[in-house]
């Protein structure tokens, strides 16, 4: 049973971003194996900045006193150079432990031939993906320019010098491997319309110094004028537009998987090296929008990282919420404006019903005055009768009194004056018109109304008195309605005072209440209106006579509030009752 436990040798510095994923994905694939806890050892070779035989013999000298009493289950040995130094460390420091490589080019496995206890995942890369991956980033492509560590000095991609060397058809291929930072700058700022630059990484330039390939990166990024064509996943932040990727995740999980299989008990030769797929095809959106590459110009299954989220994705829910919100309220003002339409035509409706109604009740007034109305009539008819009979015969004598004659006359003119305001008055209480309310003076609609009663109050032998208020009283309102109202009040108080045989006596008065509205009363000396029933006159069909029908208070009180005024009844402490109706002042 072999020791849970595995020695990582990295062949660079696991504190670069690069190696530091490869980590990440080495040990979480551990994690995830949980049933059998595994020990992982790390060591940095660092052989991009150290190198040669003394280096190399002290660094396994220090191997082999560190881990004197650690057994090893397992050697991870990652990169090229890690795996050459592992193979030849073995029989000094880990007999028969098996190793398990990453992060080795094919061309390098293919050299190595690396014996059967030795097994791990193989990196095939291309050149003309990083050439097909320029191509889709910029249209008309006739220019790539390498930048890079020296070829020999490359981890991944010094195999390519021999694929760059052979040339691609139709295509410029110029290098820029192993110069100074400032010559690389200066030539990448001064690239031509469709060119494109292809990184695989600066360790060190051409003076001899070094530098995290990601930060030589960004200091080419911040001066080149054309998009950047990387190879790692880790030179997308710092100015890489991407291509075909190594994700270096991937790469750790990959020797994970196969040292644990391993340390769980299967032998090295039943897991053969091959190929991994840790190449994918990623692309950077900020670049992208710097460069205006299309997404459509893309290789198929690209990935696009460090997209920016557009205003709705950024603000989905707060976008949910302001939509739902905005349709509610237009919900509500929809079934507002609905409900207000309904509301105005329930009240059209309720103002025709009303004038039909106080129309009927005008018709059955008119019933109760027509003697008196007839009456009326006669007088005047009577006196235009006698007098043209005896103008007539004062014209049929030898001498007329032609002055006597023409007083005759202005008689006649003024009995005929009189007969046509008696049948104007009928006719205006008669007319049916719609509910209108305008600004009316309500001093003048109640004398209008007690002129129309004088006669009726004659014949009734009931004396009727109009005080009206000095200031002159503006209201809004329908005037044929309102003396609707004040003729209700007016010949109620007479049928309450039909049965007494003297002292019947009306009295109407209008009168300012406060500054807001205005007051008419009317007050009889009749009975009055007993104390329980003063609740009920008002309600419909309630009466107190023979043959009445209960609508008229009722109508009167519903014109009232239509004219948004108030209308109620009371006894006088001396006698008799008064009947008081409001009307808020016109502004």
């Amino acid at each position: 049973m072999r020791p849970h436990s595995m020695l990582v040798l990295d062949q660079s510095d696991r504190r670069g971003p690069f190696y530091y994923q490869v980590f990440i994905g080495l040990r979480d694939a551990v994690s995830a194996h949980g049933h059998a806890p595994t020990t992982i050892y790390t060591e940095s070779l660092d052989l991009n900045r150290f190198g040669g035989e003394a280096y190399q013999e002290d660094f396994r000298r220090f191997l082999e006193e560190k881990y004197r009493d650690r057994p090893i289950g397992v050697v991870v040995a990652v990169g090229a150079a890690a795996l050459e130094l592992a193979l030849r460390w073995r029989p000094q420091l880990w007999p028969d432990t098996p190793i398990v490589f990453a992060l080795v080019e094919e061309a390098d496995f293919k050299r190595m031939r690396p014996p059967p206890y030795v097994t791990g995942g193989i990196l095939s890369l291309k050149f003309k993906d990083a050439v097909s991956a320029a191509r889709a980033v910029v249209p008309n492509l006739k220019t790539v320019v390498l930048v890079g560590a020296d070829w020999e000095r490359q981890v991944l991609f010094r195999n390519w010098k021999d694929q760059v060397a052979a040339g691609i058809p139709g295509l410029e291929i110029v290098e820029i491997i192993g110069r100074p930072m400032p010559d690389v700058i200066d030539k990448v700022a001064a690239l031509p319309d469709h060119s494109a630059i292809i990184y695989t990484g600066l360790y060190s330039d051409g003076k001899g110094n070094y530098y995290p390939p990601s930060d030589a990166l960004a200091f080419v990024a911040a001066k080149a004028h054309r998009p950047i064509v990387v190879a790692a996943e880790t030179f997308l932040e710092p100015g890489g537009i991407g291509g075909f990727v190594i994700v270096p995740s991937l790469i750790g999980a990959d020797a994970a998987q196969r040292a644990l299989r391993i340390l769980d008990g299967d032998a090295p030769e039943s897991l053969p090296p091959s190929i991994v797929d840790a190449a994918k095809p990623i692309f950077n959106w900020r670049q992208m929008r710097r460069w205006n590459v299309s997404e459509a110009r893309l290789p198929q299954g690209s990935e696009i990282r460090f997209r920016e989220p557009s205003f709705f994705e950024r603000y989905r829910w707060r976008a949910i919420a302001l939509g739902a919100a905005l349709l509610v309220q237009t919900l509500l003002i929809g079934f507002l404006l609905h409900e207000r339409q309904m509301r105005r035509k329930a009240e059209v409706e309720s103002r025709n019903q009303l004038s039909q109604l106080a129309h009927i009740n005008r018709q059955a007034t008119a019933g109760e005055l027509s003697s008196s109305i007839a009456h009326e009539l006669n007088q005047p008819l009577g006196s235009i009768l006698t007098n043209a009979e005896t103008a007539e015969l004062i014209l049929g004598s030898p001498t007329p009194d032609l002055q006597e004659v023409r007083e005759i006359i202005s008689d006649i003119k003024r009995d005929d004056l009189r007969a046509s305001e008696v049948i104007r008055r009928m006719r205006s209480l008669l007319k049916r018109a719609p509910f209108e309310k305008k600004e009316i003076d309500l001093n003048q609609t109640m004398r209008e109304a007690f002129d129309f009663l004088k006669l009726q109050a004659s014949t009734r032998n009931v004396a009727i008195y109009l005080q009206t208020s000095p200031q002159t009283l503006r209201v809004k309102g329908d005037p044929v309605q309102l003396q609707q109202v004040i003729l209700n009040l007016v010949v109620n108080s007479m049928d309450a005072m039909a049965k007494m045989p003297y002292g019947r006596t009306i009295i109407g008065r209008t009168d300012v209440n406060g500054a807001a509205s205005a007051v008419i009363s009317i007050s009889d000396s009749g009975p009055g209106i007993p104390q329980d029933r003063l609740n009920e006159i008002f309600d419909p069909f309630f009466t107190t006579k023979e043959q009445g029908m209960g609508i008229g208070l009722s109508i009167a009180r519903t014109i009232v509030l239509a004219h948004s005024g108030q209308i109620w009844a009371e006894n006088q402490s001396g006698g008799g009752a008064v009947f008081h109706l409001s009307l808020p002042l016109a502004a």
